[in-house]
């Protein structure tokens, strides 16, 4: 953690790299899409989904 503080706090314009799943380029290249994506994929596939509103 005192790794990530300081580059957070020495590096101009210092930020946490992003942890979700749709930000990573590996996974995108994958197919490897986060969970909520997926379940909105599968409910307008789906003839049996309950329709979200």
């Amino acid at each position: 953690m005192a790794f990530l503080l300081v580059k957070v706090l020495f590096k101009r314009n210092g930020e946490f790299s992003s942890q979700h799943i749709h930000d990573s380029q590996a996974m995108k290249d994958r197919g490897i899409h986060c969970v909520m994506d997926q379940d909105r994929e599968l409910r307008t596939k789906s003839r049996f989904a309950v329709s979200e509103k």
